[in-house]
């Protein structure tokens, strides 16, 4: 198995990424070259968040990044008292957690040389939002580094972006990633290069498709509508289908997590579960953590469904292939002999109108149009040429 060049330290796990760490790396080394904010942009899965994080516990170690002391391990598994990451829970990031940070932002340090503030989803900072976060951007205070993460620089607003020095992260190669998932994981080589190459080297989804097999199952069973739609009651029934998919995956995520932080806040106010009623300021706070949960859910079941429709354009992509020549591997090698038959059964211009059609419903739905609503749009025209 061939693979990118693998870094030491505390960029082990940021794969196929030789440029942006080198860039990364020299700051750490060399203070010229040091600055108090950081864009870093990458598609998904390019490893954005981690190494972020890996910049951080460099920036920290008295080493440079030895990925052994200390301060490595705290930073990398969210504990060091000086390096505060703000995951997005919810569809934005709301002015009030903005200002929280950017007075964060000025306070020293308390056991590191550097205070560092990660914002993992700078794309989704609204408006007031990233007004509260320009003064500490304008205004840097000593020792007190922000880095921002976003999928580009065109999804960060403009008075942010013009105050971070910018780096950019590209799409690791399916080798790369397939090494780490053997490496790090302990996965079997032939399931670490299909989950690599299905999940279009997306780093995260790589790893969940290589140690989840209902995961594995769910794809299997999306890109495989592809060719079951041919009447208005097939494509009804495969939009129903895809929502359902999108529904399992969310769930699978998200319960074991949601029950958990209920058990932790009933435990954090000192309530008793078994209790038929709760006390009104237990109530308030539960109240509280559910509707945040619900928040949450619904951005990560709107990703869900993008990711399922990102698969299923894999598919017609690689029946556009087929048609080509394979004149590049395919991302579902594994069902080569159903690729094929979508090929023969359409030609270049209606595979390509498909994968048109899919863009749009993608589309739709990041502009808060209802799921179904556009699955159901988008099977319709899915629909093969015989019964359209």
């Amino acid at each position: 198995m061939t693979t990118d060049t693998a870094p030491g330290g505390v960029w082990r796990d940021v794969v196929g990424q030789d440029d942006a760490v080198a860039a990364l790396t020299s700051a750490v080394a060399d203070p010229a070259r040091m600055t108090h904010a950081w864009l870093l942009t990458g598609p998904p899965g390019s490893g954005r968040s981690m190494a972020a994080r890996s910049f951080a516990a460099a920036l920290e170690c008295p080493h440079g990044g030895c990925g052994e002391c200390h301060e490595c391990h705290t930073v990398l598994d969210g504990s060091h008292a000086d390096v505060t990451v703000m995951a997005t829970e919810g569809l934005s990031i709301q002015v009030k957690d903005a200002r929280a940070l950017a007075e964060l932002a000025q306070s020293r340090p308390a056991v590191g040389p550097w205070r560092v503030i990660i914002i993992e989803d700078a794309d989704r900072l609204t408006e007031r939002a990233a007004d509260a976060l320009l003064k500490a951007l304008e205004e840097p205070v000593p020792r007190t580094v922000w880095l921002l993460c976003a999928p580009s620089l065109e999804d960060v607003i403009v008075t942010i972006r013009s105050r971070s020095r910018h780096v950019r992260l590209r799409t690791p190669s399916v080798e790369a990633v397939a090494a780490l998932l053997v490496r790090r994981d302990g996965i079997e080589e032939r399931l670490a290069s299909y989950a690599a190459r299905a999940a279009q080297s997306h780093v995260g989804l790589a790893r969940r498709l290589a140690t989840d097999d209902a995961a594995r199952q769910r794809r299997r069973s999306t890109v495989l509508l592809a060719g079951r739609i041919h009447t208005l009651g097939d494509a009804m029934s495969a939009a129903a289908e895809l929502a359902s998919i999108a529904g399992e995956e969310s769930s699978a995520s998200s319960a074991e997590r949601d029950a958990a932080e209920k058990v932790k806040l009933m435990e954090q106010l000192g309530a008793d579960p078994a209790a038929r009623t709760q006390p009104p300021h237990v109530r308030s706070q539960l109240a509280a953590l559910e509707k945040e949960q619900k928040t949450r859910a619904t951005r990560f079941g709107r990703d869900v469904i993008d990711r399922s429709l990102v698969d299923l354009l894999s598919f017609y992509r690689d029946a556009l292939v087929v048609r080509a020549g394979n004149t590049v591997p395919l991302i579902n090698a594994d069902l080569a002999t159903e690729v094929e038959q979508l090929a023969r059964a359409r030609s270049s211009e209606q595979l390509l109108t498909a994968m048109d059609t899919i863009g749009t419903a993608r589309e739709r739905i990041e502009a808060n149009v209802p799921p179904l609503l556009a699955l159901e749009a988008m099977a319709i025209g899915l629909r093969a040429p015989a019964a359209s």
